[in-house]
């Protein structure tokens, strides 16, 4: 389960104040797999980030009782110095499981060859998103979050990513961000969508991506 308590974050642009969310309250039960959804720029990775504790609302909190994983596909999640290999050491002692089975997994998943050996910081993005995935995919979380991960590398490597995703997620809750409709329908039963600085809630996906895809159409709101 994880519950948003009235949870609002904006930001300091020119001097002039943004909110991308406001006043958000929300539980979400154990099992179930949600949508974030709307334009770039709206909130969504914010939110993610929220959830995950790399970043604090301006009011409010996150009440979980499970483990959560961190911002999957977001590459702050790394050492820049320490190579793949340490780097999934270390998050496997902060999260308490088997450094050498994780390891094995995470050096098989991820597919990089040598890179696996050397600092983070000479990869490219799509190979510390394979990293990320990896690491994540390995650690039994309650709940993932996603932000696009599943759609790096070829057509091969996406499959066997939504596959082994598919796979934790028959156990576990997930909140997930993409601009890949097929995506959000073939992992997500519900769906946020953030506009303005508000937060609309739909317990059907169907009727979240119908709403997404209708903001999508509307002018952008200029403000300020």
């Amino acid at each position: 389960m994880i519950e948003f308590q009235n949870i609002s974050k904006g930001f300091w642009v020119q001097d002039i104040y943004r909110p991308v969310i406001h006043n958000l309250n929300l539980r979400i039960a154990s099992g179930r797999s949600l949508a974030l959804l709307g334009r770039n720029g709206a909130g969504k990775s914010t939110l993610l980030n929220i959830v995950s504790g790399t970043m604090r609302p301006d009011t409010g909190q996150v009440v979980s009782d499970g483990t959560i994983s961190f911002a999957i596909g977001y590459s702050g999640s790394f050492h820049p110095d320490m190579t793949g290999l340490q780097n999934t050491r270390f998050i496997g002692r902060v999260y308490g499981v088997d450094t050498d089975e994780l390891v094995d997994f995470v050096e098989d998943f991820a597919e990089i060859g040598p890179h696996f050996h050397m600092p983070v910081r000479t990869y490219s993005s799509g190979m510390k998103s394979r990293l990320a995935f990896g690491v994540a995919m390995g650690i039994p979380f309650d709940t993932y979050l996603i932000d696009e991960a599943t759609a790096t590398g070829d057509k091969r490597f996406r499959t066997k990513s939504r596959d082994v995703f598919r796979e934790r997620i028959q156990n576990a809750s997930a909140l997930i961000v993409s601009h890949r409709m097929s995506d959000i329908r073939q992992f997500c039963d519900c769906g946020l969508v953030l506009h303005d600085g508000r937060v609309e809630e739909f317990d059907d996906i169907e009727e979240a991506i119908a709403r997404h895809e209708e903001v999508l159409l509307q002018k952008p709101h200029k403000k300020g």
